[in-house]
């Protein structure tokens, strides 16, 4: 047989998707999937964005710029001004999906055996992104007792060699909800100018907030304008995740000429989705303002009825839609697949992502769950009972 890569072999299995057969085969034998596994928000996308898809006439769908149209950047830069951060058009790059902004950015800055810092928990694809540009997470422990703050700079600061090219953290968490405070970033952003090294910050989920304190973005600090990368997406704000439409954003020209080059390999990003997502950046503000108060309400539904489980304990999300759980048994992965395999209740059952795989460090999170609150809230209340009952029937086998 031909020899497949090292690179390839070594590629971590997403925590996300590695229950999907299992899944499968549940909904095979006639049982109903509750799936908490995966931020695929429920919530309608803005009709602008389905009129753009639908009512279409064109002939043909050309090639676009590398770079994203200039209509659609022009439009992403004043809903950043809305928030108070001032970009240009030529300070972004339209990607597809954050995976590749993260991707462009990772192949950019990094070389083969180069490192990168990541608090952790953290988006388990952090995991895929780095292995396959041949890089290495350095993971700093956040901790479930105290909601994942930030840990003390020293701890990050100590892991800091001549091969360290860049902190990074999502924010607000994904896979913990937790948001950093402006003190927090601003304290990551000294850290890295102090070492001549980039600051990435995964902003995807800053619309969803459920606390007094506002989002802080790493584009608002102009200490930060040559080390900072945002990555951002209109997957989970607009309900667009098949739209596959990200972007990268820094004010360092060099960064951006350089990353512009990767964007060539790939040609341009794709043409339809990119006219959707312009029009859900159009939309009114009252859309964005409704999804956030249902989320809210989901987010509250869902930690309520998690404490009423015994035993169960739960971070409280301060941003995105995801919450960890800690659960009562050994092996949360295994847990979960006994969830799709060999129970049920009325029909029914509930896939979560075993959190193992939000850490590098490999004794972490063994007990753990991500639950994304993305389903409507009595779904959310019936997944919580089911959990109850599956609990006690796993923990007296």
């Amino acid at each position: 047989m031909p020899k497949l890569s090292k690179k390839g072999q070594d590629l971590p299995s997403s925590p996300i998707r590695k229950l999907v057969v299992h899944a499968d085969e549940a909904k095979s034998r006639g049982i109903e999937v509750l799936h908490l596994n995966i931020g695929q928000p429920d919530i309608q996308a803005p009709k602008e964005a389905m009129e753009i898809v639908k009512d279409h006439d064109f002939n043909l769908l050309p090639y676009g710029s590398s770079q994203g149209s200039l209509s659609y950047r022009a439009q992403l830069c004043q809903y950043y001004q809305h928030h108070d951060i001032s970009i240009k058009p030529d300070d972004i790059i339209v990607t597809t999906g954050a995976s590749e902004a993260l991707s462009f950015t990772l192949n950019v800055i990094c070389d083969a055996g180069d490192e990168i810092i990541i608090p952790e928990p953290f988006y388990a694809n952090y995991n895929g992104f780095a292995a396959a540009s041949s890089v290495e997470v350095v993971p700093v422990v956040s901790h479930f007792e105290n909601q994942f703050e930030l840990p003390p700079i020293e701890k990050l600061k100590e892991n800091i060699n001549d091969k360290t090219r860049a902190i990074m953290i999502c924010n607000p968490s994904n896979p913990t909800g937790y948001l950093y405070t402006e003190e927090e970033v601003k304290s990551l952003i000294d850290l890295a100018v102090e070492n001549d090294i980039f600051i990435i910050v995964d902003e995807v989920y800053r619309e969803f907030i459920y606390t007094e304190k506002p989002h802080y973005s790493v584009l608002k600090s102009e200490k930060a304008s040559q080390y900072a990368v945002m990555i951002d997406s209109v997957s989970k704000r607009y309900s667009l995740c098949g739209a596959r439409v990200g972007c990268m954003i820094s004010k360092n020209k060099a960064l951006m000429a350089t990353a512009l080059k990767f964007a060539h390999l790939r040609l341009s990003p794709p043409a339809l989705a990119l006219m959707a997502s312009e029009a859900a950046i159009s939309a009114p503000s009252s859309y964005l303002e409704g999804v956030k108060k249902e989320y809210e309400k989901r987010k509250d539904v869902t930690i309520a009825a998690l404490k009423k489980i015994q035993g169960v304990e739960v971070s409280n999300p301060m941003g995105a839609f995801y919450c960890i759980a800690k659960l009562p048994v050994d092996s949360a992965e295994d847990f979960s697949k006994f969830l799709l395999t060999d129970f049920e209740d009325r029909g029914q059952t509930v896939m979560f992502a075993p959190a193992a795989g939000f850490y590098s460090s490999s004794e972490l999170g063994k007990d753990q769950v991500r639950l994304a609150f993305v389903l409507e809230s009595n779904k959310l209340k019936r997944a919580a009972k089911i959990l109850e009952k599956a609990l006690i029937a796993y923990n007296n086998l």
